[in-house]
Formats: structure tokens, C-alpha cells, sequence
């Protein structure tokens, strides 16, 4: 992934080119909120949004790309399909209410958010055919683990375009950066900040002081450099603005190992193997 600016894009398995750093709108509110937010974005030069049917809030990200007076073709939308809408008979349905809510007609990616035992293999297959149709320009999937890729790809065909997955400097995961990597996966991080936990890390605060950067910047920078697309979010202007400051400086070789050695495993999620708990 070569890192150029704020326009820079990463390449698909299927030539298809995303942003590699956009703007998360996770617990973003319908109306004044989520416009404003992805307004500030688009204007700072985002050009990925990433919403999700359990966010509650595509309605909300339609309503502000249509009034941004930007092209549609122009922005990368991405979407996911929740537990409880996964299934064959379920998952195209699911795919129209997103679309509807949005207000528009495909998807430049779309996730099997977390995969439901027993069901996101046969979710899967109807993505492959969505994708084939046109619905839906790049397919993946959210909250994996290297055994549930492996299912996906036993099925044949159409395989994951993407991974998303959470990332941070406390939850690295090299072995499935490099899997992803080998396969021809993008992987991409949500809660790269850790809920903004990371942000007092001593070692980051050091980095940070060196380049006259905050310790977010330095974060977005690494997960860029780690090959990682990255989705941190915000609703407030001045941290969507400087999330996005990032590409006026580059890391040592030495400073992107030293953050890595920082991995303990700690997830402020849950765990792709006992997701099901957390929701219930």
C-alpha cells in the first residue's frame, strides 16, 4: 500500500480502488450529528464512510452525501449486515433495507459484520452472488479470525476483499495481517484509537512530542504504515480534521516495531469466538 495523501487509495483483489483511511460513524446520530460530521470529513477530504445496519444511522449518512454536493460514484460507502439479518433467506432483503435507507443503488463494499455460527457461510454465498449482480462493488467481511477465513474460502468462488477487523497497538494480530496479506486481503481497523485508551501510552506521547504530532496522528500513521486501512471516528471537526493530518510526516522502521511491542491482546470488543455472548 503506497501512503500519499488524504486522496490515496488501496487496491482491491478485484481492482477496485478504497480510500485506505476514511471516517467510522459508529454511535453517530441521525440528523444534525451525523451530517455535520461527514460534512467536516468530505470538505477535509475523506472519501470513505463507514456505517453499519446496527449503527442505526445510514439514513442519516444518504442524507448527508446527497446534499454534499459531491458524486456519488465519488465517495466509498460501506455497510454490514447484522447477526440477526444473516441467513439465505435474510440477507438479501437485508442488503435492499441498507440500500434504501441510504438511498442509493450498490454498495462499494459491504460485511458480514460478525460471523454467525451456522449462518454466515450460507451469508456469504449470497453476498457472492450480490456481488456478481452488481449490488455491491467489493465484499468482505468484519470480526474474523484466520479458522472462519478458512471456512469462507473452502466454499470456493468469490472470496473476501476485506477484513475488518479491530486494531490497535494493543491488538496487532501480525498472523492475520500477514494471512490477509498472502490472500489478498485488505485488512482494515476499526477502533484504531482504542476508545482513545492508547492515547495515553507513554511511548506514543514520546513519538508524538519527536514530530510536533498528537498521539492520534501517530496511531493513524502506524496502522498506515502496517499496510492497515483505517477508519477512526469522530464527530467533532477538529479531530476529524487532524485524524486526517498524517501524511506530512513517515515513522522509522525502529518506531512502528517499538508500538508493536506493545501488543498484550487486549480488545475493547468482542472476541470473534464469543461474539454471541456480548450480544445476547
Amino acid at each position: 500500500m503506497e501512503i500519499t495523501d488524504i486522496l490515496g487509495t488501496t487496491i482491491l483483489s478485484n481492482g477496485i480502488h478504497m480510500p485506505y483511511l476514511g471516517l467510522g460513524v459508529y454511535k453517530a446520530k441521525n440528523g444534525e450529528e451525523i451530517n455535520s460530521a461527514i460534512k467536516e470529513a468530505l470538505n477535509a477530504g475523506y472519501r470513505l464512510i463507514d456505517t453499519a445496519a446496527f449503527y442505526g444511522n445510514e439514513e442519516g449518512v444518504g442524507k448527508a452525501i446527497r446534499e454534499s454536493g459531491i458524486s456519488r460514484e465519488d465517495i466509498f460507502i460501506t455497510s454490514k449486515i447484522w447477526i440477526e439479518d444473516q441467513g439465505t433467506n435474510t440477507t438479501r432483503k437485508a442488503l435492499e433495507t441498507s440500500l434504501k435507507k441510504l438511498g442509493m443503488d450498490y454498495l462499494d463494499l459491504y460485511l458480514i459484520h460478525w460471523p454467525v455460527p451456522d449462518k454466515y457461510l450460507e451469508t456469504w454465498k449470497v453476498l457472492q452472488e450480490l456481488y456478481e449482480e452488481g449490488k455491491i462493488r467489493a465484499i468482505g467481511v468484519s470480526n474474523c479470525l484466520i479458522h472462519q477465513l478458512e471456512e469462507i474460502r473452502s466454499l470456493g468462488g468469490v472470496q473476501p476483499m476485506v477484513l475488518q477487523n479491530e486494531f490497535h497497538p494493543k491488538l496487532i494480530q501480525q498472523e492475520i495481517i500477514e494471512y490477509c496479506a498472502e490472500n489478498q486481503i485488505q485488512y482494515q481497523a476499526w477502533s484504531p484509537l482504542m476508545r482513545g485508551e492508547i492515547l495515553d501510552n507513554s511511548l506514543i506521547h514520546k513519538i508524538a512530542e519527536k514530530y510536533r504530532k498528537s498521539e492520534a496522528q501517530i496511531v493513524l500513521r502506524w496502522d498506515l504504515q502496517k499496510g492497515v486501512a483505517t477508519i477512526p471516528k469522530s464527530i467533532h471537526r477538529d479531530r476529524i480534521i487532524e485524524n486526517a493530518n498524517i501524511f506530512d510526516f513517515e515513522l522509522t522502521e525502529y518506531e512502528v516495531e517499538s508500538i508493536d511491542k506493545l501488543e498484550d491482546n487486549t480488545r475493547t470488543g468482542a472476541h470473534p469466538d464469543h461474539f454471541m455472548e456480548h450480544f445476547s
